[in-house]
């Protein structure tokens, strides 16, 4: 292969005030020196891929940019042929699709520290169904049954539980036997988390905002894709010993709250990061999810698109009615 092999890419340009996105084509020599050339069949839609579009600078800092923060594919060629070319791969997280092209071309250049072999029985398309999602989801679980949760040991609250992160993580919860209370702000999405596994599902206002200090203990853990004054809120409802996995911001990366809920009830905060992890954990968690952890009520659900659909879906993202996941197909 030469590196003035063409392929298609959806790319975003900075026009004056407006970032807009468009299907063009490259070439190689477009992608950075070096590493592991892959060739992509499919990516997946994230929240931070729509804030990348929109011109965000804390996401990417230069345009013209193709973003992306998944992709699945083969390997093309690599540095003594390490991972073998042909080899099924998974690359997230990283710096791929923020200020690397991402997942959105067909073709990505990454280093080999970045590329994740495809789990037995997956392919590509399987691979994004869950996506960084997926793997936040399965990481918040791994970091609770670490710090010893048990299914034995009473509900389980997943707050934020109809989004992306959410919803896998109500149902790898449901799959491992955990009494899952889901807490939503969308009405209309209670049918969806009954049939993910939730035994109750709670309205966000259960989370609102209290003076009190502590309040009758509820939950034995917890996932937090929320942040802001619903974490704190949560905290105080955990039972002695319990521990909340956090790892979104959505409503707020400031967390207000006393020292009691660790102080007296030994309340563990478990801080969850999906993107510049080793790449073993999250080797682990991916081998996870395409056998015991496996959803596949998140699978069956999956939507698929092509790339002349990417704009209106991103939009989508930003104006939070986007639902479910979405997989990127750039066979389409």
């Amino acid at each position: 292969m030469t590196e003035t092999t063409e392929f298609k890419a959806w790319r975003v340009h900075e026009e004056g005030d407006r970032f807009t996105g468009r299907e063009e084509t490259l070439t190689l020599d477009t992608l950075p020196e070096g590493g592991v050339l892959v060739r992509l069949s499919h990516s997946s839609l994230n929240y931070k891929d729509a804030l990348s579009a929109s011109g965000n600078r804390g996401v990417t800092r230069e345009y013209p940019h193709t973003p992306g923060i998944d992709a699945a594919g083969s390997v093309v060629e690599a540095a003594g042929d390490n991972p073998a070319p042909q080899t099924a791969v998974i690359v997230t997280g990283y710096d791929l699709g923020m200020n690397t092209p991402g997942g959105f071309g067909e073709y990505i250049r990454v280093p080999g520290s970045w590329v994740a072999q495809m789990p037995p029985g997956w392919d590509a398309r399987k691979a994004m169904i869950y996506g960084t999602a997926g793997l936040t989801a399965g990481l918040c679980v791994s970091k609770l049954l670490r710090m010893g949760a048990d299914k034995d040991d009473g509900p389980v609250a997943v707050n934020g539980a109809s989004g992306a992160v959410g919803s896998v993580a109500v149902e790898i919860l449901s799959v491992l036997g955990f009494e899952v209370v889901a807490i939503s702000g969308k009405a209309d999405y209670r049918a969806q988390l009954e049939r993910l596994g939730a035994k109750e599902v709670l309205a966000r206002e259960q989370l609102e905002e209290q003076k009190k200090p502590l309040l009758k203990p509820r939950f034995a853990h917890a996932v937090d894709t929320v942040g802001g004054h619903p974490l704190a809120e949560l905290l105080k409802q955990i039972r002695p010993g319990g521990s909340v996995a956090c790892c979104g911001l959505v409503a707020g990366p400031q967390l207000q709250t006393t020292v009691l809920p660790f102080i007296l009830r030994g309340v563990n905060l478990l801080g969850v990061d999906s993107v510049e992890i080793p790449l073993n954990e999250k080797q682990a968690v991916w081998d996870r999810l395409a056998s015991d952890w496996a959803c596949p009520q998140t699978e069956q659900s999956a939507r698929t698109i092509g790339r002349n659909e990417l704009g209106g879906a991103l939009q989508a993202f930003l104006k939070g009615e986007s639902a479910g996941k979405i997989v990127l197909d750039h066979g389409l």
